[in-house]
This record gives structure tokens, sequence and C-alpha cells, in this order.
């Protein structure tokens, strides 16, 4: 996974000191020393991840380096008594450090880090008077090898600018070691701490890139797959609402056919009976009409197809009809429009028609007989909206409705950044207030 580091290391960019006083300049790059300083006296945890594969070998890693451990432990033992005569508790220490640090690094990186740094710092200056001829200090043979798996480990798990840190900093404290403390006929460590530490230090950078390569790829995967489940799940709802538009379309029809066939049915109709009649079969039209008109675009992959063509959606221009037909169920429907009437963009007349055509269902289903006073006000740079009922004169009857009305109105006035209120009168009835931006898309928070 990627750390903390990494983001900052983004995130950051460079030459800019986000901690330095207004009005000061910042020489560019001065916050990359205190920031590797910072890097390397940072013992945070951060454990080796375990294999993903296979699952029985997840911890094979971790078993390879207290394997290692063990190893370069005892060999530095043997190494610092055989070749350089040197015994007693100081050499034991230093070996018992050498594989502390490796074990270490497997959790706090930095920590094993300057733990074997301590080591091999305790190595040198053991042997230091011990050294022969054509031996090499101060890096013992085993020592560098055993602070090679160090440095990986590290390299493993931190950002690039501080493995380089991690890998020049022994390097140059075995030049500096060498100038001033080396000992006579000892052989040169420099060049070979220089080439092997290089190599692990890149070894590392390289196999961490892939582990973060191959971490962003598995969560565009899961990204990727997460899509596949929404899309998935939005075309079985498609296909649920062209079920449900097929069955309410057919019983639809046949209330048109049936309206249509009634007074054929009845010797010498009475006019009221065929206005009702006809009156239900506009009604069942017009809904028949709605559902093509909201649904229509769900038989298609393809908007543009000429075989599915769309029907213009109700505008505020149609309000005189859909207040007809509320009087034709009884109601006493009044209007009242102030200010200059002028089209809307489309989003708004739509949203308007269907808040206006909610709240007169609503007026029909629940204040059977009362009396709706339906105003639209034409301001500078909203539309105002209000319908008001007054008491039921008659009983209501139930509703089998879900109630999602005020919602759904609600729903329409926020997605244009309007507001809407509802709520019982004083004196009795109802009443429902919107206010809507004429320009939705130049609106500001």
């Amino acid at each position: 996974m990627p750390r903390l580091d990494d983001v900052n290391e983004q995130s950051e960019p460079p030459g800019v000191d986000v901690e330095a006083a207004p009005g000061r300049t910042t020489v560019p790059g001065a916050r990359l020393p205190r920031t590797l300083a910072h890097d390397l006296l940072t013992v945070e945890r951060d454990p080796l991840p375990r294999m993903s594969r296979p699952r029985w070998l997840a911890r094979l890693p971790h078993a390879v380096v207290i394997y290692a451990a063990v190893f370069f432990a005892f060999l530095t033992t043997e190494q610092m008594g055989d070749h350089y005569d040197d015994h007693g508790g100081i050499p034991l220490l230093a070996a018992l450090l050498t594989g502390a640090a490796i074990v270490l690094a497997m959790f706090r990186p930095i920590g094993g880090w300057w733990l074997g740094l301590l080591a091999a710092g305790m190595a040198g200056w053991s042997i230091q008077d011990n050294v022969g001829p054509g031996q090499t200090w101060p890096w013992m043979p085993s020592g560098i090898l055993a602070f090679a798996p160090v440095l990986l480990l590290v390299a493993l798990r931190v950002p690039p600018r501080v493995t380089v840190a991690a890998v020049a900093v022994p390097i140059a404290l075995t030049g500096l070691a060498e100038l001033l403390f080396k000992p006579e006929h000892s052989q040169s460590s420099v060049l070979a701490a220089l080439l092997l530490f290089g190599f692990v230090g890149l070894l590392g950078y390289a196999l961490r890139a892939t582990r973060l390569a191959r971490g962003k790829l598995v969560e565009q995967e899961t990204l990727t797959e997460e899509e596949r489940a929404q899309r998935t799940l939005l075309e079985e709802r498609s296909r649920i609402a062209r079920e449900l538009h097929d069955v309410v379309a057919h019983h639809m029809s046949v209330i048109s056919i049936q309206a249509q066939v009634a007074p054929h049915l009845v010797e010498n109709p009475s006019e009221e009976l065929k206005e009702n009649l006809a009156g239900i079969r506009e009604n069942a039209l017009e809904a028949l009409t709605e559902l093509r008109r909201v649904l229509g675009v769900l038989r298609s992959e393809q908007p543009d197809d000429p075989a599915n063509p769309h029907h213009p959606q109700p505008t505020l221009a149609e309000l005189d009809g859909l207040v007809d037909n509320v009087r034709g169920a009884g109601l006493a429907v009044t209007t009242e429009i102030a200010g200059v009437r002028r089209p809307l963009t489309p989003g708004v007349e739509l949203t308007a028609y269907r808040i206006v055509q909610e709240a007169l269902s609503n007026c029909l289903r629940h204040a059977p007989g009362s009396r709706v006073e339906v105003g639209i006000a034409y301001g500078p740079r909203e539309l105002h909206l209000c319908i008001a009922n007054s008491a039921p004169t008659r009983p209501v009857p139930p509703s089998p409705g879900a109630g999602h009305g005020l919602l759904g109105m609600r729903e329409r006035a926020g997605m244009l950044g309007g507001e809407l209120a509802a709520g019982p009168r004083p004196g009795g009835g109802y009443e429902v207030s919107a206010v809507l931006p004429m320009d939705p898309e130049t609106k500001k928070d």
C-alpha cells in the first residue's frame, strides 16, 4: 500500500515551503534536508506485507528474513573471531545487533537501518586494532553483506528520496571512517559498499514501484467491477421499467377502449354519461402519452433513433388544459398569473408544470370538493408557484398511493437549485409553494 510519504511526495510541489511565514521568500529545495532528516528519524511501524499468492506461502518473506538474520549473526561472530581474532562480549553484541537489525527492519525499516549502522560501527571499532594486511575495514565481508538485506527492506517501503539517503549515508560514513581512522595495510571497502548498496537500493526501488503499480491496477479493477455491477443494476431497473410500462399501457388501452364502447352498450345514454365516458377515454389516452413520453427512451439504446421519436415535454403553456381537466373532475380551480408571461428554459418549464400537476392531483385525492387557487408569478430572476386548496367538503376516500408526491416535487425543485414548501393552512386546507430560478445554469451557491 502507498505510504503517507508517497502522497506528500506527489502533492507537495518542489521548492514550496508550506510552513514559511507570509511574505518570506523560500529558497527552492530548502525543505528537502529537513524532510529527509524527518524521514530518517521517523521509526514508525511499517510491517513487511505478506505474499498474496499462494496463500500457504504468505509468510515466506518473513521466514526468509528471519533465516537471514540468524545466518548473518552467526557469520559475524565467526568472522570476527576467526579472521580478525576478536573475541569477547563486544563481538557477540555486534553479531546480535546485526541479526536484530534485519528482524527489526521487517516491522520498522528506518529503525532497523539505524540499528544496522550501529552494529556495523561497533564491529568496525572492535576490529580496528586487529586488521591485518589485505583485510577490509570498516566493513567486514559478512558485515557489508548483512547490511544489504536491511537496505533492501528499507527501499521496499520508503519513498525514493529516502532510499537515496539510506544508501548515501553509510557510503559517506565509510569514506569518512577510512579517511580518518583507516588502519595500516587494510583494504578499502568503500567501493564494495558503493556497488552493493547502490544495486540493492535500485532493486528495492524497482520492486516497490512494481508493487505500487500492481496495487493501483487492483484498485482500478475493483472500481471497474463496481461500475460493472452498477451498470447491471441500472440495466435491470431499465428492464423492469419497460415491463411496467407495458403492463400499465395495456391496462390504460383497455380502459380507453371500454370507455369508447360503453355508450353503445346502453340504450339512450344520457349526455352526462357520454361526457363522463369521453373524459375517461381522454384521460386514459393522455396517460398513455405520458407513459410514452417518460419511458420511451428506455425502448432504444440510441436516443437519436428515428424509430423511437421523443414527444416534447409539457410546459406552462399547457396549464389551461391541465386546469380544465381537473375542473372536469369536480374541483373549482382558479388561476392567477402575475408578471410578464414568457417562455423559460425547458427544465424550469417542465418542473413548474409537474409541480402544479402533482399538487392538483393531491387536491383531487385528499381534498374532494375543495376550492383550489393556482398562482404563478414571473419575477425578474425567479418563478413563484403557489397551489392552495380549502378544506374538503366531501369525505376523503382512502388513497393507496405511496405518498411520494411531495418528495418528488422537492427533488424536482432542488435539482434546479430552487425551494419548495408544503403544509396545512391556518384556516384549513393545504398549500404548496415553490420558488424556481429562471436560469438554473447561472445560479451560484
